[in-house]
């Protein structure tokens, strides 16, 4: 099961209140009244804002401070499209060359993924999401390719994340997943690529829907 540590719960709450408009692109943020906030030392608050820095969400100016990236629709969809090609070939390369223990190791996450779409859990969900492919990116064995996939993905985590809250996307989510193990077990190559890249496409309904749940998130 997946832990979530200090660092990465601030890290969330940072993310989500940056894609929900509490903080706005150029808004700066201060360490000391965050810490105050959360109620946390000054220590995990930097970790968390270092790590946002890495993913883009936030830029540290030297002697300025840290402030939030602006990051438009165009933007996003832009990350989305490259992130669709990296999950594809992780999961064209997985399918030729994943080891038995690494397949054991995916289907673990993917058994731990159906216990919290039982529990209707999507935070929840999200994490053991993000070791499920994050175990596909491993069993490609391009560590190349697995750096700059597990890169993009924290930088498009608060959006994946806010998919999941969409009626009925948890329970599509993990059939897609079904059928993607299914096809790196087979060893289907392409089948995988193929089901990998649609599963991280943003287009037609999935693209209104991450729209509307920014828009939404806005409003609150």
């Amino acid at each position: 099961m997946a832990k979530i540590s200090q660092t990465q719960r601030l890290r969330d709450l940072l993310e989500d209140a940056i894609v929900g408009g509490r903080f706005l692109p150029g808004d700066k943020l201060d360490p000391d009244a965050l810490a105050l906030e959360y109620q946390c030392s000054r220590t995990p608050i930097r970790e968390a804002i270092q790590q946002l820095a890495m993913s883009g969400m936030v830029q540290v100016l030297p002697k300025r401070g840290t402030f939030v990236t602006k990051l438009s629709i165009s933007e996003l969809v832009e990350r989305f499209e490259v992130m669709a090609e990296f999950e594809g070939v992780c999961g064209r390369l997985a399918a030729r060359r994943i080891t038995a223990d690494e397949l054991a190791l995916l289907k673990e996450a993917h058994n731990a993924c159906r216990a919290k779409v039982a529990e209707g859990d999507s935070n929840g969900y999200y994490y053991e999401n993000s070791l499920f492919h994050q175990r596909i990116y491993e069993a490609s064995h391009n560590e190349f390719l697995a750096q700059e996939s597990a890169r993009l993905h924290a930088v498009l985590q608060p959006y994946r994340r806010m998919q999941l809250q969409v009626r009925m996307r948890l329970e599509t989510s993990f059939q897609e997943h079904d059928a993607i193990i299914a096809a790196i077990e087979a060893g289907e190559a392409l089948q995988a690529e193929a089901l990998l890249r649609d599963h991280v496409t943003i287009q037609g309904e999935r693209f209104t829907d991450l729209v509307a749940s920014m828009q939404q998130l806005k409003r609150a």
